[in-house]
């Protein structure tokens, strides 16, 4: 059976559930996520999506990226996602949601109400080259800088949210003092 999504309406009330693929193709509006991870340095945990993913493959994006199945809570798909995707497990923390609607050039869309979920870790991940290309550590400064000069190698959700996440990852601090 295929993944389902959740739809919602534009206050993130579930309205039903639908075929990811299904859901994508018609643009209808669904729950997701998107986790960031940073490590001790403040750099941000980048992700190139494999190749072989439906959309997007090949591009740059947060941490990891997904949808809560039925039944399950944000930040238990998040932590879930991060596992499968990154091989990491760690403490993350909710921090705000957006709602965005990307066409691609295959036809489908990408129409979320996606909940963002930060956390620190300096582990390594070890990558599910089904989900993941490759990946690599950038500050948010750097980063701003590059999707400014090459917007088509990055995610339609990461470009949209980032300015969000620069100013909570300006204020979200671990007692130590490091961005969370």
């Amino acid at each position: 059976m295929e993944e389902q999504v959740i739809l919602v309406n534009e206050e993130d009330v579930p309205k039903g559930q639908m075929d990811k693929l299904e859901a994508h193709q018609k643009g209808l509006l669904h729950r997701a996520f998107s986790v960031f991870i940073f490590n001790s340095n403040r750099e941000l945990l980048l992700q190139q999506r494999a190749l072989s993913k439906y959309h997007s493959g090949g591009l740059w994006t947060n941490t990891c990226c997904s949808h809560p199945r039925i039944g399950e809570s944000n930040l238990q798909a998040a932590k879930r996602r991060l596992k499968e995707e990154m091989g990491m497990d760690c403490d993350i923390s909710y921090l705000f949601k957006f709602t965005y609607r990307a066409e691609f050039a295959d036809g489908l869309t990408e129409h979320e109400v996606d909940h963002v979920f930060f956390g620190l870790s300096n582990d390594l991940p070890v990558i599910n080259p089904d989900e993941v290309e490759t990946f690599k550590y950038m500050d948010l400064e750097a980063l701003a800088k590059d999707i400014e000069h090459n917007p088509e190698a990055y995610t339609p959700w990461l470009r949209i949210c980032l300015n969000e996440v620069v100013k909570h990852a300006s204020t979200a601090k671990t007692k130590n003092g490091h961005t969370t």
